[in-house]
């Protein structure tokens, strides 16, 4: 199937995951600073994305407080179709499943309502290629198709 990669993280991504600890009393796994969008998205450990926001946000706007950029939390799961559908939410995101190809490779298709496959997307394709970039770096996965269906879940 997919194969998993080994994740490296700088002395900064290291600094970024220590002020997410002490800031939320959460466990993250990951964070992946993107510059281009002025975004540093942290994975969270399962279970622990309600600790992670806190109260009414407040960790979250603590922590953009901090690093002075937008945060964005995504809750880890195993199964690259759930990971990938919790980067867009329940409320966009209909249903996902993973594809496995005769080639070996695999992708993941996320089935979205089809008023909502813009933001989905994101202005630029930028939610879309967050999503990629997560799921290459976590599951060796390339591909995710975004596509909606008549007749919804």
């Amino acid at each position: 199937m997919c194969m998993k990669q080994s994740i490296k993280i700088t002395s900064d991504q290291m600094r970024l995951l220590a002020l997410f600890d002490r800031v939320t009393h959460a466990s993250a796994r990951d964070c992946i600073e993107d510059e281009k969008q002025d975004r540093v998205t942290f994975v969270v450990e399962p279970g622990m994305m309600g600790r992670a926001i806190g109260k009414g946000g407040a960790n979250i706007k603590s922590l953009e407080a901090a690093v002075g950029r937008s945060v964005d939390l995504v809750e880890f799961d195993e199964d690259p179709a759930r990971f990938i559908a919790k980067l867009f939410g329940p409320k966009l995101v209909l249903d996902s499943k993973l594809d496995k190809r005769h080639d070996g490779s695999a992708q993941v298709i996320l089935y979205v309502d089809p008023m909502k496959k813009g933001l989905v997307v994101g202005r630029e394709g930028r939610n879309a290629e967050r999503a990629r970039m997560l799921a290459r770096r976590y599951f060796g996965i390339d591909k995710i198709t975004i596509s909606t269906r008549e007749g919804g879940a």
